[in-house]
């Protein structure tokens, strides 16, 4: 089996992005996710910096609130406090980092580009799947 310190993130994130702005509302972006069949989304400003992400986690929490979701913005919602990863960061630290935060979407950034990415439990079981044994 392949030693997950010498595989890096930029071999298993997903580089097709879904981003709002925070003022999208929640009900826009969950369509949104429904349609592509992703579990995130990535929340950044106009100029494309990253402010938050939303995850079908959040809108658990979003439905038992039952708030008027076609009038709340993704801003109040999306968790702001963002452990992020980089292209090249081991899959192993990536992995160990999101289990200790109990994650299961990390944004990936590059510091010239911005957001390049996101890794997500789906992706990292997809690789580990395919390894050869």
């Amino acid at each position: 089996m392949d030693d997950l310190d010498d595989v890096f993130v930029a071999q298993v994130m997903s580089e097709s992005l879904y981003t709002v702005t925070p003022d999208t509302l929640v009900e826009d972006a969950a369509t949104g996710m429904m349609e592509r069949g992703i579990g995130s989304v990535i929340v950044v400003d106009d100029d494309g910096t990253l402010r938050g992400i939303l995850t079908n986690t959040d809108f658990v929490q979003i439905v038992a609130e039952r708030q008027p979701k076609d009038q709340t913005p993704v801003s109040e919602y999306m968790s702001t406090d963002l452990v992020t990863a980089d292209p090249g960061d081991s899959l192993a630290d990536v992995a160990a980092t999101m289990l200790e935060h109990r994650f299961h979407h990390m944004p990936v950034t590059d510091g010239e580009s911005g957001v390049v990415g996101v890794v997500s439990t789906t992706d990292l079981t997809a690789y580990v799947s395919n390894i050869p044994r």
